[in-house]
C-alpha cells in the first residue's frame, strides 16, 4: 500500500531471510545490548502491517508472472487510486499481513529508483493511534506529520482509507515508515470487501485482509530485513518504540525492533545498499522437504517445516 509520498514531499516545501531466528542476524548485524531500549507500556499498540520495496525489473516481472507464487501465497497484481496517485503493486497476503513490490519506473520520482523501500506498522484497535502520536510527543518529537489516505475505487469517490503519523514531515532519503489506523468509512464500504468487527473498536490488519490465504501455503510475515540510510533510520526508530516495539542496537548501525509477532532488522546502509533483502514467512502447514525457486534475481526456499525464506540479491552491476 503506495502512501502519497509525493504529495507529502509538496506539502513539506509549501508548508514548511537465509538468517535464522535462532542464530539471526548475520555476523555484520550482531546485537549490542548496550543499546537495548524497552517500550513504554507492556501493551503493544502498532503492528507489522506491510512493507514494500522497489526491486530490479527483471525480478518484478519475474514475481508478476510466476505461477508459483499464485499458488504460494493470495497474490494479487493489483492498480491502485489513492491519494491522487495510481500505482500498480505485486501483493503476497497472509491472515494479517502483507508484502508489496514494485518495479523500478513503476512510481514518480525518487520513490521510482532500485532500493526505495516503506514500513506500515498499524494499530489494531481504533485510538491507539491517537495513543502514539501523543508517545511521540512525550518523547521529544515536537510535531509528528498527520495524513489521511483515500482510496478511489474507480468512480472518481474518494473514500476515507487509513490515518498515517510520521515523525516528520521531511522527505526521506530511501525509507518511508509510517503509522496506520484503519478507518470506519473504510471497512462500511462494501467494496473494501472486508469482515465485520471482532469487538468495538476492531480496525484489526485480519479484519481488512480477506481469508483467502487459507487456500495457499503462506499465512504471515515473520521476519523481514531492509537496508536504511541512516538518516532514516534516525526517523524509524522512536515510531517504533512509540508503537510498543523493543529496539535493539545492531553493531553495523542498524537496530532489530521485536514485537507482535514479527522480527524487524533495519541495516544502516548507503543509499546504494538500500532495500530489501530477506523476508521470512510463516506456512499453513509443515512441509517434509525445502523446495527452491528462483525468482528473477532472488530465492524462495520454501520448507522443511513451516516457513520460507525469500532472499533478495543486492542491486544489480
Amino acid at each position: 500500500m503506495l502512501i502519497n509520498r509525493t504529495l507529502r514531499m509538496i506539502t513539506v516545501l509549501a508548508a514548511t531471510f537465509t538468517v535464522a531466528l535462532s542464530g539471526t542476524v548475520a555476523a555484520s548485524a550482531s546485537a549490542a545490548p548496550a543499546g537495548e531500549s524497552k517500550p513504554k507500556t507492556n501493551r503493544q499498540l502498532l503492528y507489522f502491517n506491510h512493507a514494500y520495496s522497489v526491486v530490479d525489473k527483471e525480478t518484478a516481472d519475474a514475481v508478476e508472472n510466476s505461477e508459483y507464487l499464485r499458488n504460494f501465497a493470495n497474490f494479487e497484481v493489483r492498480t491502485t487510486t489513492g491519494g491522487g496517485l495510481t500505482w500498480k503493486g505485486r501483493y503476497l497476503k497472509g491472515r494479517e499481513t502483507y508484502l508489496e513490490l514494485f518495479s523500478e519506473g513503476d512510481l514518480p520520482g525518487q520513490d521510482a529508483e532500485f532500493g526505495s523501500a516503506g514500513l506500515g506498522v498499524s494499530a489494531e484497535i481504533a485510538g491507539d493511534l491517537g495513543t502514539v502520536t501523543q508517545r511521540l510527543k512525550d518523547s521529544g518529537i515536537a510535531e509528528p506529520f498527520p495524513y489521511r489516505q483515500t482510496r478511489d475505487f474507480g468512480d472518481g469517490v474518494k473514500v476515507p482509507w487509513f490515518d498515517t503519523i510520521r515523525t516528520t514531515g521531511e522527505q526521506y532519503d530511501a525509507f518511508d515508515p509510517w503509522g496506520m489506523e484503519y478507518l470506519p468509512e473504510y471497512f462500511a464500504d462494501p467494496r473494501g470487501q472486508t469482515e465485520p468487527e471482532s469487538f468495538p473498536g476492531d480496525v484489526g490488519r485480519e479484519r481488512y485482509l480477506p481469508d483467502d490465504y487459507a487456500d495457499h501455503l503462506m499465512r504471515d510475515v515473520t521476519y523481514i530485513r531492509i537496508g536504511v540510510p541512516a538518516r532514516d533510520l534516525a526517523n524509524t526508530l522512536p515510531l517504533l518504540r512509540a508503537g510498543g516495539f523493543e529496539i535493539k542496537s545492531l553493531s553495523n548501525g542498524g537496530a532489530i525492533a521485536e514485537g507482535g509477532g514479527t522480527r524487524i532488522v533495519l541495516d544502516s546502509v548507503d543509499r546504494q545498499r538500500a532495500g530489501l533483502k530477506q523476508v521470512q514467512l510463516s506456512l499453513n502447514r509443515s512441509l517434509p522437504v525445502m523446495t527452491e525457486k528462483r525468482i528473477g534475481r532472488s530465492t524462495l526456499s520454501v520448507g522443511p517445516g513451516a516457513r520460507a525464506v525469500w532472499s533478495f540479491d543486492p542491486r544489480p552491476a
